[in-house]
């Protein structure tokens, strides 16, 4: 009786039951995502990859300036509110208008800087048109994000892992139709017909947001919401700003440190797309469990402070570390197994195998890195998460500047395990150091 008693806590526990449902879905995503960057790999090339991917450090700017913060934010005080017995969706407005007018300020000022961004910043003009599609999804980014973000805060994970496996499956199959139409026609397939899938996906997955969440009128003033989203949100969307900038950095300075260690412009992309194409999203697979745990983190951490349970977040934390050791060591086991077969036969580029191999090491590291930080959020100490992020990042970026000129990518590669190993071991510091534990 004992044991079915403690089956039925443990499988009615919020955290537990979003957690399983974000990762069923996150790895339904990730699976879709899979061979859909098979299919890119085989249809655009890795130069049409490294193009594509030359981007996204500008799109991911973009949402972090517009959404990140605030999606975190819209979570941490829904949960309060809801949790206090307050109206929770009054957060949900603020943060819609929020966010929504920066993604539309932001999306003008991509969208007609777009030729300069191209040339100047990412140094290669062939992206400005891929700029100007992909700004068009910020506004809906936006709305999508902060919709997530209220239902984390209320522990409801239906609607974020139906809206998010949605987009993928909408992305997907447009991207496959626009191909079809220009094989159909003859026409050439280029970078520019993924961006396009971007815009659609996040076009679905807005109008799902839309179509189920709940519009009432709520008595909290929206001045005093919007007030706190936005004093709560400046750290957190500094922290992904400046970490999206040095991202970005990192981005533009792999194939302009490449090409000084002698590669030619193509191969420096080539190498740059299998890289960040197919090497990377392969390592990045199993973390879809992590990350769905990080989501449910925050607003149960948040609630357990305010009822200052302490007894509930040391065992939180004890057993995420132990959890994200376990799968981290496991994935990189996989890897170490699997990596010629994953180059060989998945990508068909067996430079994609070695990659996978030397990042494999990561893995451990990196899903401890994704959790502590949503723990030490949850516990309202999102500075002290931007300076350990900002000195991962900043030891990147040395390392592609001082050794990739010289020793090339593998350089790179082992600079991403030195900093995934420093942001993890700080941020074990920092909790231990923290004063609400």
């Amino acid at each position: 009786m004992s044991n079915l008693s403690n089956l039925k806590k443990y499988a009615g526990h919020p955290v537990l039951l979003g957690t399983a449902l974000l990762t069923a879905t996150g790895l339904a995503s990730r699976i879709i995502g899979f061979f859909y960057r098979i299919f890119l790999s085989h249809t655009i090339g890795a130069q049409g990859v490294g193009i594509y991917q030359l981007i996204f450090p500008v799109f991911a700017l973009g949402i972090a300036f517009c959404g990140a913060g605030i999606q975190t934010a819209v979570s941490k005080y829904t949960a309060e509110a809801a949790g206090a017995g307050r109206c929770p969706q009054t957060y949900l407005y603020a943060g819609l208008m929020l966010s929504v007018s920066l993604s539309v300020l932001f999306t003008l000022l991509i969208y007609t800087g777009s030729d300069a961004i191209a040339t100047v910043i990412l140094d290669e003009p062939r992206c400005a048109a891929l700029l100007r599609i992909v700004s068009l999804s910020l506004p809906l980014a936006a709305i999508h994000s902060c919709i997530n973000g209220y239902y984390y805060g209320l522990q409801k994970t239906g609607v974020p892992s139906v809206s998010q496996l949605l987009e993928q499956i909408c992305r997907v199959l447009c991207v496959y139709l626009i191909y079809r139409i220009c094989e159909s026609q003859g026409r050439t397939v280029t970078a520019a017909m993924a961006v396009w899938g971007i815009v659609l996906g996040e076009l679905a997955g807005a109008l799902f947001s839309l179509t189920v969440v709940r519009f009432v009128k709520c008595t909290e003033r929206l001045s005093a919401c919007l007030h706190q989203i936005v004093i709560f949100s400046i750290p957190l969307t500094t922290n992904r700003v400046l970490i999206n900038l040095i991202n970005s950095t990192e981005a533009i300075l792999i194939p302009i440190c490449l090409k000084a260690y002698g590669y030619s412009n193509e191969d420096a992309l080539s190498i740059f797309g299998i890289l960040t194409g197919m090497a990377m999203p392969m390592i990045l697979f199993p973390s879809v469990l992590t990350n769905s745990v990080s989501v449910m983190l925050l607003p149960s951490i948040s609630q357990a402070k305010a009822q200052k349970n302490q007894t509930l977040i040391h065992r939180t934390i004890r057993r995420t570390i132990e959890s994200c050791l376990v799968l981290g060591f496991a994935s990189t086991l996989f890897f170490l197994l699997t990596y010629s077969y994953i180059g060989q036969y998945l990508f068909a580029n067996s430079l994609a195998g070695v990659y996978v191999r030397t990042l494999s090491f990561i893995c451990p590291f990196m899903f401890l890195s994704t959790t502590l930080n949503s723990i030490l959020h949850g516990l309202g100490h999102p500075t002290a998460t931007l300076m350990l992020n900002l000195s991962s990042c900043l030891l990147r970026i040395a390392v592609i500047w001082f050794f990739v000129p010289v020793y090339g990518i593998r350089a790179y590669l082992y600079g991403m395990l030195a900093s995934q190993m420093l942001s993890a071991l700080c941020a074990i510091l920092l909790l231990n150091r923290s004063k609400d534990l």
